[in-house]
């Protein structure tokens, strides 16, 4: 089994980076995995991606030193040992409301004693049945990462109980979902926000555990770890396509180049349908 990259480095006080691939060519987790990511975020709740597609996915990233970090739907504890058994080195467990959330992901992900995790062997992090099962459930007790993401504000409130369950090692603001269940939208630089930060990171701190959230420069990722995280998230394949075809685009209008692009009109008759 591949013991977690992202673990290792939290124990040692150091920051780690994340980033996300929502393209389903393996050669993409192989190329990230290849630069040296502490880890791929691979969604599994927003996205419409098999087990079999991810465990492919995950397979291809196994040829360099990324993490993989699946993110399941809420509630999908049971596909939670299939994402393991796969070669996953992290769960990334969304909308986390309370302690007794977080326990019920900890007891699906940890083998007994811990939890009540089953018991197989015969997938990709034992590595099919070649390791001494004693030590290899040992080891994944140790060695998996477990990320509870807070993403509304009951979930805030119980911020300090949740970093109090053993075996979470993470607490991961969800700033998205978060700003729209409290109604202020994607208003990131809302005090709401801000606010929500200090909390975690005080709730991290007296639980002793890691704190961190999405991040879209480097200038906010610096604020943040002046505030103690040290999980980082940070851009996803599909924005730097998106970015990159717009910069040709902009590039060789200048020639005199004209392109038929609809997403500007879309933009107008959504603002017209709301507004």
């Amino acid at each position: 089994m591949r013991f977690s990259r992202i673990k290792a480095k939290l124990a040692q006080g150091q920051p780690t980076l994340i980033t996300c691939c929502h393209f389903v060519d393996p050669a993409v987790f192989e190329m990230v995995s290849l630069l040296g990511f502490d880890g791929i975020w691979l969604d599994l709740e927003h996205h419409s991606t098999s087990d079999q597609t991810a465990a492919t996915l995950m397979r291809a990233a196994r040829v360099g030193t990324a993490d993989m970090v699946v993110r399941p739907a809420k509630g999908e504890f049971m596909r939670i040992g299939r994402l393991l058994e796969a070669g996953a080195q992290a769960i990334m467990y969304p909308r986390c409301e309370s302690a007794e959330e977080a326990s019920e992901l900890v007891r699906w992900s940890k083998f007994a004693p811990q939890g009540e995790r089953g018991v197989d062997g015969a997938g990709a992090d034992n590595p099919y049945c070649a390791l001494p099962m004693v030590e290899y459930l040992q080891a994944a007790n140790a060695h998996t990462l477990l990320i509870t993401q807070l993403e509304s504000p009951t979930a805030l409130d119980a911020a300090d109980a949740i970093a109090q369950v053993p075996g979470v090692d993470v607490l991961m603001i969800g700033p998205g979902d978060l700003s729209v269940i409290a109604g202020i939208p994607y208003q990131f630089d809302h005090p709401l926000i801000t606010d929500a930060y200090r909390r975690v990171a005080e709730a991290a701190r007296r639980g002793g555990k890691a704190w961190g959230t999405t991040s879209g420069s480097p200038e906010h990722t610096q604020k943040l770890l002046d505030l103690g995280a040290t999980f980082i998230c940070h851009g996803a394949d599909v924005i730097m396509v998106k970015l990159g075809m717009e910069a040709i685009q902009q590039k060789y209008a200048a020639l005199g180049f004209t392109f038929d692009n609809r997403i500007p009109s879309m933009i107008d008759e959504l603002k017209r349908t709301v507004g």
